[in-house]
C-alpha cells in the first residue's frame, strides 16, 4: 500500500518529469525558482528522440571508483565544474541505456563542458555505497545520478533516482533533467 505522502511525492516527480521533457526554460524555472545559477551551464544540446545504443560495460571495476571520484573533485575544483556521479552496474539495462545517452556526440561534448563525470560501479549494491551516503543518498536502485558541486554540495538528492527508468525516457528528457539539476544552487 502506498502512503499518502509517497503518493504526493510520486505525483510531483511525474509532473516534474513531464515538464522536463518540454523545454529547458521550463526545466530551469522548475528546478531553481527565483534563484541564480551558481555555475553557468552551457546550452543544452537539442537531441530530441536520438537513437541510443546501450553501452555493453559502462562501469569500470568497483575498486577504481574511490580514486576516480577523488580525482574528479580535484579537477572540478580547478575547472569550476560540478561532478556528475553515476551509480550503477554493467548488469543494469537502464544504466547501459543511460551510458548510451551520455555517449551521444552532442551529449558527450556537453557533459565534458559542464561536469566531471564518474561512473561508480556498485556491484549489485555490494560496494561503493559509502560514496553516495557521503552526500545524503542511499543507493537502492540504479542508475542513481548525483550532481555535486566542487565544494561537496549535492544538488539533486530529491531526484537522484529519477533516471532509474532511463530506457523509457527520451534522450532529450534525460539531458533536460540533468540540466535542471545542475542549475540549482
Amino acid at each position: 500500500m502506498i502512503r499518502p505522502l509517497e503518493k504526493t511525492a510520486m505525483r510531483y516527480r511525474v509532473a516534474v518529469m513531464f515538464a522536463l521533457s518540454l523545454s529547458l526554460p521550463g526545466v530551469l524555472m522548475m528546478s531553481a525558482p527565483n534563484a541564480a545559477c551558481a555555475r553557468a551551464i552551457t546550452e543544452v544540446p537539442q537531441i530530441g528522440e536520438a537513437s541510443v545504443t546501450p553501452v555493453a560495460a559502462p562501469y569500470d571495476a568497483p575498486e577504481k571508483a574511490p580514486a576516480a571520484v577523488a580525482a574528479a573533485f580535484e579537477k572540478a575544483k580547478a575547472e569550476k565544474k560540478s561532478v556528475l556521479l553515476d551509480f550503477g552496474g554493467n548488469w543494469c539495462p537502464d544504466c547501459r541505456i543511460l551510458a548510451g545517452i551520455f555517449a551521444l556526440p552532442a551529449v558527450d561534448t556537453w557533459l565534458k563542458q559542464n561536469f566531471e563525470v564518474v561512473s561508480v560501479n556498485v556491484s549489485r549494491f555490494k560496494t561503493n555505497m559509502d560514496i553516495a551516503q557521503k552526500y545524503g543518498v542511499t543507493v537502492t536502485s540504479v542508475p542513481t545520478v548525483l550532481i555535486v558541486t566542487p565544494e561537496g554540495k549535492a544538488l539533486n538528492t530529491d531526484g537522484s533516482k529519477d533516471l532509474g527508468n532511463a530506457r523509457r525516457m527520451s534522450s532529450q528528457a534525460v539531458v533536460n533533467l540533468i540540466a535542471g539539476w545542475a542549475a540549482r544552487d
